[in-house]
């Protein structure tokens, strides 16, 4: 809606009203890195410094961005990357970006420790629901989540590689971010201070685990966070990658790669597609900016598969700079969740308008048609 667009033209607008709406414990959660935040950051920094030269006197242009992946038509290049514990963030957040995913025609991936689970959220993102994993220690529960996440008709599974261990998130530990939270003076202090969070919250109910509940004999929150802390993670391997290879007859994807020799071990493996990723900022504060480190990928894996993107992407102009250095797809996790925060549900849709308008201005002003035409744009230093 165009008097949407007037008062929140950019991420960075939704950015400041979430946060005005959010519970600090929520927001500390949604927006903070890892460490001193330097690797955050360095994504920020290294995607401004992705610079496009325009051409000229092209006449009236009609930039086409529609993309087709894995078989499926999408209106745009740009997708929802997975959220744990989403509805910490935003009650309701997963069925949310299904129906807004499904809609408006973007992937929406589920993350294994979102709060909804498979089975809610896949009717709703229909063909444009993907499944993110996080690779559980035992076999026999690998095996049981990959099989369900098949039957559900789920194609398209995306492997997350880059947490070998939990991260050092010291503004979470500031904020006593708990699951299940520490109920006290404190907590409910910044609940009653941001009560559109605590509506959505009395209409979805308290934030868990959707997806793992099936694994747990109780069900309490307290229960199913030592679950999640002993039985996913650090598990995974090139042999238990090739387990889940084997077993899963869809798309695979690898999400976390910033070494193009890791890229290289995926391809033979026979991974489906290759995520560049730094998780966000929030794993290794030491880490590169993942910008960086996705020329040297799209050279080694030199178009035998295709590359997706995230990290730092906070508009229109960011996409375009990854789609010109190679990427395939360009995802976004704190983008569509500052639009949900900020708006409700309404806001998923207002904050891809938001990337795709500005991806679209973007090819206007350097004169270019399709995504391959931005690839020649990009200025080399």
């Amino acid at each position: 809606m165009a008097e949407l667009m007037d008062r929140f033209p950019a991420i960075s607008d939704l950015e400041k009203r979430a946060k005005r709406r959010s519970p600090v414990y929520s927001w500390e959660y949604l927006a903070s890195g890892t460490g001193d935040e330097a690797s955050m950051h360095r994504n920020r920094e290294g995607l401004l410094k992705v610079e496009l030269s325009p051409q000229f006197l092209k006449g009236v242009i009609t930039p086409d961005i529609t993309t087709t992946m894995f078989g499926v038509e999408h209106s745009a290049p740009i997708g929802a990357a997975p959220i744990g514990l989403s509805g910490l963030i935003w009650p309701g957040s997963d069925q949310a970006l299904a129906a807004a995913a499904a809609k408006h025609k973007f992937p929406q991936v589920l993350s294994t420790v979102a709060t909804a689970s498979p089975e809610v959220v896949k009717p709703i993102a229909g063909d444009y629901g993907w499944f993110q994993l996080y690779p559980p220690k035992e076999p026999t529960m690998r095996d049981a989540l990959v099989d369900r996440v098949a039957d559900l008709g789920y194609q398209t599974m995306v492997v997350t590689a880059d947490v070998p261990a939990p991260s050092r998130r010291e503004r979470q530990r500031k904020a006593q971010i708990r699951v299940p939270p520490k109920i006290g003076p404190r907590l409910v202090v910044q609940t009653a201070l941001h009560p559109a969070w605590t509506l959505a919250m009395l209409r979805n109910g308290m934030p868990g685990f959707g997806t793992l509940e099936t694994y747990v004999d109780s069900k309490s929150l307290a229960n199913l966070a030592g679950f999640v802390g002993a039985s996913l993670g650090g598990t995974l391997s090139w042999e238990y990658l090739a387990a889940v290879r084997e077993r899963f007859d869809g798309n695979i994807v690898v999400k976390g790669i910033l070494d193009p020799t890791d890229a290289q071990r995926c391809l033979d493996e026979g991974v489906d597609a290759v995520w560049v990723s730094n998780h966000g900022g929030r794993q290794l504060e030491a880490a590169p900016a993942a910008i960086d480190t996705l020329a040297p990928i799209v050279d080694q894996v030199a178009g035998r598969a295709p590359i997706f993107f995230d990290s730092g992407v906070r508009s229109g102009a960011d996409v375009a700079r990854a789609l010109a250095l190679g990427a395939d797809f360009v995802f976004c996790g704190r983008s569509f969740m500052f639009g949900l925060a900020a708006l409700g549900p309404p806001g998923v849709a207002h904050a891809f308008d938001i990337l795709v308008d500005g991806l679209l201005n973007v090819m206007h002003q350097t004169g270019c048609e399709t995504i391959d035409d931005l690839r020649q744009r990009v200025v080399t230093p």
